[in-house]
């Protein structure tokens, strides 16, 4: 399967990153940790006064590079690769972009490699990505499309573990998979069938060059009186 794996908070651990910037820049502020949370939105642990020192935490210059990796993100994301699927990361910047984006490619280096940094997919609509599966935290992962192609599954959290729909953590994903891999292919919907080589992207995958053939020749009839055939090579 193609399958799409979201960045914070799925394989990078955003919550652990926003406590301990927060609370290191802000000691005096409530303590709401994310772990803890009841909503994928962060202001809704705290009162209206500190929301925009909220939302100020992850604009700063380290904040997603510093971000540390979930337990079993990368042993998972290198075993889905082994299992034949095309696994690509879909991450969406944050509006405040200065350092965000650059620091999502160092983070993905530093932690799963260089080889997958080809494999990052920056946007801020999901819904336009191609995909068999989007495995993200987020509750509602909404866009221009209604209706995605891919099949939604969560990453647990505690902010969306009483929703309907199929969960998975890094120690459990392949029965998960395995699931939507059975669904999709039975309604005709599998965008990507295993690949022998899933190391090789798909999108890179260069079909074998056609051998070159010899010019046809083409006769055509003469209009002349000796009626003699002229051969086009």
């Amino acid at each position: 399967m193609l399958v799409l794996v979201d960045q914070d908070q799925t394989l990078a651990d955003f919550g652990a990153g926003f406590d301990r910037r927060f609370l290191a820049a802000h000691p005096d502020a409530p303590r709401a940790p994310r772990a803890e949370a009841d909503s994928y939105w962060i202001e809704d642990s705290y009162p209206p006064q500190w929301h925009e020192r909220i939302r100020a935490v992850s604009t700063r210059a380290g904040f997603f590079r510093d971000l540390p990796p979930l337990p079993g993100a990368r042993e998972a994301m290198e075993a889905m690769l082994d299992a034949g699927h095309d696994v690509r990361i879909c991450t969406a910047p944050v509006r405040a972009y200065r350092h965000c984006v650059r620091e999502k490619y160092e983070w993905v280096e530093e932690h799963l490699g260089l080889s997958w940094t080809e494999r990052l997919i920056v946007t801020r609509d999901k819904t336009l990505v191609a995909g068999d599966v989007l495995i993200d935290d987020k509750p509602e992962v909404v866009g221009t499309f209604a209706h995605p192609g891919w099949t939604h599954v969560y990453y647990r959290t505690r902010y969306n573990r009483d929703l309907p729909g199929r969960h998975l953590d890094w120690s459990g994903w392949s029965g998960v998979l395995a699931d939507v891999e059975a669904e999709r292919t039975a309604r005709g919907a599998l965008l990507l069938p295993r690949l022998a080589d899933a190391r090789t992207p798909a999108s890179t995958h260069r079909r074998a060059p056609t051998p070159a053939r010899a010019p046809r020749a083409l006769t055509l009839p003469a209009t002349g009186p000796d009626r003699a055939s002229v051969t086009l090579r």
